[in-house]
């Protein structure tokens, strides 16, 4: 990606070398709190990375010294120009349907950090809080792109940037809001399915992001296979085979590593907010 020497977001909290203070044990996020952990991580990060780490007294944040290498700033100024080209699309996208764009913050932090949907650590992976719509991010997290789920590259890390500001989009059209008042009404299983639609629909606004990217000549040969290796990584079929070495379908809230593909693609290809609805679509189409 063509990324140096352009704008960088003024959105961007660097809290990195701030601690919530250890372990909380106590209290519990509930309902609400948990379907933020499920619903807007990058790939089902761990529930228990929040849950456990949740007071119902916000833990005091402690400063200490934190001094970032230069593969650390590099990718600071990095996620920071994404995050701008992030902010010029969704504008634009916005005020063509009528609409204006509320812009988020990004918070990058190290090992945990106090959200207003609890206190996250960072095996939890990227996420979007929409009380407070912010994403947060462990830079970390890129290494693990490489090392972990093998997709290397600038531009994985830059899908992974707009998959959450994609759930940031679906905040201020009212998406989430209407899969959050279906919990408790559904089956775990039937939920679910919802859940995965919501991600899928984030893949999808990370496509159309990147459509525009390829207009404004930003990308480099190779991005796209980038961002469409890092949405296979992430798939829930790869990540519970993976992980116990068989997968359990009706559990899935992300989508299969072959949908979050699709939908990515079908995003980048289409670069239309109306053409997202996977709320719209069968089993079978998704």
């Amino acid at each position: 990606m063509k990324w140096k020497g352009r704008r960088k977001s003024s959105n961007v909290q660097d809290r990195r070398g701030m601690s919530t203070g250890g372990k909380v044990v106590g209290g519990g996020i509930g309902g609400i709190g948990l379907l933020f952990v499920i619903v807007f991580t990058l790939f089902g990060g761990d529930p228990s990375a929040i849950l456990n780490n949740q007071s119902v007294n916000t833990p005091q944040q402690q400063t200490v010294p934190y001094t970032e290498n230069e593969e650390e700033k590099e990718l600071s100024d990095f996620v920071a120009v994404v995050l701008a080209d992030t902010e010029d699309v969704w504008s634009q996208v916005f005020e063509e349907n009528g609409i204006n764009y509320e812009e988020p913050s990004l918070v990058l932090f190290t090992k945990s950090v106090q959200s207003a949907c609890g206190v996250a650590g960072s095996s939890t992976g990227p996420f979007y809080c929409p009380v407070d719509q912010q994403l947060y991010i462990d830079l970390s997290f890129y290494n693990e792109l490489v090392q972990k789920f093998q997709a290397p590259g600038d531009f994985a890390m830059a899908y992974v940037v707009a998959h959450e500001v994609g759930h940031h989009v679906q905040k201020l059209l009212g998406v989430s809001d209407q899969v959050q008042g279906l919990r408790g009404q559904l089956s775990e299983k039937e939920f679910n399915r919802y859940l995965k639609r919501l991600e899928l629909q984030a893949d999808y606004y990370a496509g159309v992001w990147a459509h525009f990217e390829q207009e404004f000549d930003y990308l480099n040969e190779g991005d796209i296979e980038e961002a469409m290796n890092a949405a296979s990584a992430v798939g829930d079929d790869r990540i519970q085979k993976a992980a116990q070495g068989y997968v359990v379908p009706d559990s899935f809230t992300h989508g299969t590593s072959e949908q979050r593909m699709r939908w990515f693609k079908k995003g980048f290809e289409s670069g239309n907010l109306k053409d997202g609805n996977t709320f719209d679509v069968t089993d079978s189409e998704l």
